[in-house]
């Protein structure tokens, strides 16, 4: 009988960028629609704001995705270079690292050099990228994947609020926004948690409460900036 575990560990990467950005989309724009009713202007004028905030969002979202990432692709790059520099100049050295490696996790002295050349002699760049350096190819730094997916979750975060309040009645725009974003934010918080295997009911409240936090900050600055002009 096979037994097969599944674990939920190598859903970090994507999920903490498809989470934040979502996350990010819902509160930053709710938070700026409420903030801007709570000054009492026009609906015109409060959809204007929501949908500028929407744009700069998911374009600050992409950029900074994307120069974080592509400083994480460099360091890599840089580091396999070096790590295919020393391959050629001193590849018994290298042999006896990766064996020392193997020795720290476990293995005998005997068995971690046969492990150790046996995978030096398949792909060694690739076993010492793995186990010494820690790049795993499957989670390599792509900065325009990274900046693609974090403006589209953004964007897809935003369209909540922003759809809620073109659709409602300016005298309950902001009650609304405010209920139906924390509704959203609820479950997204609890479907990330059930995805990566976390407390679902911790996790909807934490980013409920923060959130709620924001957006009646930004309704009284809002209230008290539309009251001064």
């Amino acid at each position: 009988m096979s037994i097969h575990e599944t674990h939920k560990s190598h859903r970090n990467t994507w999920l903490r960028a498809a989470v934040l950005g979502a996350n990010d989309g819902i509160v930053s724009t709710a938070s700026l629609i409420i903030g801007v009713a709570a000054a009492a202007v026009t609906k015109e004028y409060i959809l204007i704001s929501g949908l500028a905030g929407l744009v700069a969002g998911a374009m600050s979202m992409a950029a900074g995705e994307y120069i974080s990432v592509s400083s994480q692709a460099d360091t890599e790059k840089a580091d396999l270079e070096l790590e295919k520099l020393s391959l050629k100049q001193n590849r018994e050295f290298e042999t006896q690292e990766l064996a020392e490696i193997y020795q720290q996790r476990g293995l005998t002295k005997e068995l971690s050099f046969e492990v150790s050349r046996q995978l030096m002699e398949h792909d060694a760049l690739d076993a010492h990228a793995r186990d010494e350096i820690g790049i795993v190819d499957t989670q390599r730094a792509r900065p325009l994947l990274a900046a693609g997916s974090s403006a589209l979750a953004f964007t897809i975060g935003a369209l909540l609020p922003l759809l809620t309040a073109w659709l409602a009645p300016l005298e309950v725009l902001i009650t609304l926004v405010a209920v139906l974003s924390l509704i959203f934010l609820a479950a997204l918080g609890a479907t990330a948690a059930y995805a990566g295997g976390a407390p679902i009911i911790r996790a909807a409240l934490r980013v409920s409460f923060w959130s709620a936090l924001a957006m009646l900050l930004t309704a009284i600055v809002g209230d008290v900036v539309g009251n001064l002009i």
